[in-house]
């Protein structure tokens, strides 16, 4: 077999963020701050990419203190209990061009689904400082409620105050591991 490449992600320039509706009219923003990633592949070929991603559960962050609280509770993400979220790959498949689906199982309060996530190839390059990068753009959907984030509150127009349907949006730059 041959060599694996390591990867690491470069938080400075890499985003892991979420859109929920609320209350039915609008879309709330918001993203994790503390993460790790360990990626691996075989040279610099991502077909075969092996990606484990460990996110802090109480890192998350909606500009709004009183709604990070509240997400961070039990009627969440229960950060107490539940300290960290994670997503281990199972296939990245190319599609088109620089098009591909990224495979894998998601799990958030100790409960485990498989998601699929678009995946655009940016690119490798190397920075002006030597570096080589990797870029990834990656987008999905996901329902909060198959992994018990079940919290709500009824709208006195009708519908509900969080809509269910979460969509992920990350943007990943890689950093080459020296060899």
């Amino acid at each position: 077999m041959a060599n694996r490449t390591k990867w690491s992600m470069d938080k400075a320039h890499s985003e892991l963020a979420f859109r929920v509706k609320h209350m039915m009219i609008t879309n709330v923003k918001g993203f994790f701050t503390e993460y790790d990633a360990e990626i691996s592949t075989v040279g610099d070929d991502f077909n075969m990419a092996e990606i484990v991603l460990n996110i802090k559960t109480s890192s998350i962050n909606t500009n709004e203190q009183a709604r990070d609280n509240h997400l961070k509770s039990a009627d969440f993400f229960d950060a107490e209990n539940f300290k960290v979220i994670t997503f281990k790959s199972s296939s990245l498949k190319h599609k088109e061009d620089n098009l591909y689906e990224l495979t894998g199982d998601l799990t958030i309060k100790n409960i485990t689904k498989t998601v699929k996530l678009n995946a655009e190839f940016g690119g490798i390059l190397k920075d002006p400082w030597g570096n080589i990068k990797a870029g990834f753009t990656l987008e999905g959907k996901i329902n909060r409620k198959d992994w018990e984030l079940n919290w709500n509150a009824l709208l006195e127009a009708g519908g509900m105050l969080v809509g269910e349907e979460v969509k992920i949006q990350c943007e990943a730059e890689l950093l080459k591991s020296v060899q």
